[in-house]
């Protein structure tokens, strides 16, 4: 079976206002949509129920984030069985801003990972090297050790429900995106280490999407390479040209 195309829209700390925020549900409820591709925003915490319940059906939402125990002393943190209980069914879990800003190692990413699915939850894998670790050709290397520690905790059968989201960090927010050819081959050395850590089977089977600058003017080439299962969009998926990149698989 062919892997069914995958396009997120990481909204981040956005949007500022409800007025932003309903105006950005309007433009979803009422595009043309591709209706083969799986479509997941995910939104600030305070607008998760929110959006569940006013978008259309065929627009999923996930949180961007979550820790790993079910409930406790943990002031500011949202857990993995609150997010099911209000009917969000997927997680971004290991993106850069996480792992750089709030210091969070790939072993923590795995615990999350692991009680995410354990709640029922699908996860959003983000791995991803920096512009000095791309130079130093050392971008299979780090992105294998941030995902091996996920491969240790999990079951095979866990990867069922787990998008990974290859993100370079040089490229996220900056205006520079990978080009299709740094892409497709990131991606397939991700494919080579699942099949070789994991089975064959997950690596066929395991969407592989990619997030770094991705706008309407370059999604359709990036689309078009045969590893590249979607993408994670940041700043193009508050801005109307985020149905184009939806539809980049169909006009590609």
């Amino acid at each position: 079976m062919p892997r069914q195309f995958f396009v997120g829209g990481n909204f981040k700390m956005n949007p500022a206002t409800r007025q932003q925020k309903t105006t950005l549900v309007k433009v979803l409820n009422e595009a043309t949509l591709d209706p083969a591709v799986e479509v997941v925003i995910a939104p600030p915490a305070i607008w998760l129920i929110t959006l569940r319940e006013t978008l259309r059906n065929d627009i999923k939402v996930s949180a961007q984030n979550c820790y790993f125990k079910p409930s406790g002393a943990f002031t500011g943190e949202i857990s993995p069985a609150q997010l099911a209980d209000a009917q969000i069914p997927y997680v971004i879990l290991g993106h850069s801003e996480r792992r750089t800003i709030f210091h969070e190692s790939s072993e923590l990413v795995a615990q999350k990972t692991k009680a995410a699915l354990e709640t029922g939850l699908s996860v959003i894998l983000c791995v991803g090297e920096t512009l000095q670790e791309r130079e130093a050709n050392q971008t299979a290397a780090v992105v294998q050790a941030q995902l091996k520690p996920v491969i240790e905790t999990l079951k095979e059968s866990d990867w069922a429900k787990i998008v990974i989201a290859y993100e370079p960090v040089w490229a996220i927010g900056t205006g520079k995106v990978a080009t299709a050819t740094q892409a497709q081959e990131a991606h397939a050395d991700i494919r080579a280490y699942l099949a070789k850590a994991i089975s064959p089977a997950v690596a066929q089977n395991t969407r592989v999407i990619y997030g770094g600058s991705v706008t309407a003017a370059n999604c359709k080439e990036l689309a078009r390479q045969p590893d590249v299962d979607g993408f994670l969009v940041g700043g193009a998926s508050l801005k109307p040209e985020f149905v184009d990149i939806i539809n980049a698989k169909k006009s590609a």
